[in-house]
């Protein structure tokens, strides 16, 4: 719990200047229940997980479409081509997972945490994920076209061509992370903070970053992409 004094995180504070700052994600908040043991059979089409483990747990080719992981951790499990899509995971934790083509379109994140994960083609589009913290690991080819992210906070990891694509973005940030080869293209940004990256390149989408805030060096950086996206000449 925060120390009285401590501002509110979903309030903007201000600048040296006195304009308002960007507001960063509100954390997830859930406590990790009494859990008992499970194995690949307790995920099924529509299942009820509450306070279950899975650890170690080869999930890969299974299908938990529409299923509800409420108070679940999986540790270490493969997600290989694991059907999740429509499901809800809440007041969750993932932890070293591994998997290519795990299908999470169209799931509810909420409270939830994925940390040192090793995936590659996540489909989350159409997806949404609020107060979730993804930390460590490396994510490639991440799809979240036309997904709702609010609250969520990107910390130390590798995102190799992120796809945001038409998504809404609030208080969302990236902090110590690498985005290589970003597309942006119609999406929505509002108080999404790009500072904290060590690396920033957007394949697609510079024009959309109204809403979004970057570093004077990151400007520079980025300088010729906004120019070309706006049509603006620069002549000695």
């Amino acid at each position: 719990m925060e120390p009285p004094s401590a501002p509110r995180p979903d309030r903007p504070t201000r600048s040296a200047g006195g304009s308002p700052a960007v507001r960063p994600p509100r954390p997830p908040v859930y406590e990790t229940p009494v859990l008992r043991p499970g194995d690949r059979y307790d995920l099924e089409p529509g299942a009820d997980c509450d306070g279950v483990e899975f650890d170690g747990t080869d999930l890969a080719g299974g299908s938990g479409r529409g299923a509800t992981l409420l108070g679940c951790v999986l540790r270490g499990c493969r997600l290989d081509e694991t059907d999740l899509r429509r499901a809800r995971l809440v007041d969750s934790l993932l932890t070293g997972v591994r998997g290519v083509g795990t299908a999470l379109s169209e799931a509810t994140l909420r409270d939830t945490e994925l940390l040192d994960a090793r995936l590659g083609g996540v489909q989350l589009s159409a997806a949404r994920l609020d107060r979730v913290r993804i930390r460590g690991g490396k994510i490639d080819y991440l799809n979240l076209r036309q997904a709702r992210l609010t609250d969520v906070a990107f910390e130390d990891c590798v995102l190799v061509e992120p796809d945001f694509s038409g998504g809404r973005l609030e208080r969302v940030s990236f902090t110590g992370c690498e985005l290589r080869g970003a597309d942006l293209a119609g999406t929505t940004l509002r108080d999404v903070d790009l500072r904290g990256a060590t690396r920033l390149e957007i394949g697609r989408g510079v024009a959309e970053l109204a809403g979004a805030v970057v570093s004077a060096a990151q400007l520079l950086e980025l300088a010729p992409a906004l120019a070309a996206a706006t049509g603006l000449r620069v002549l000695p």
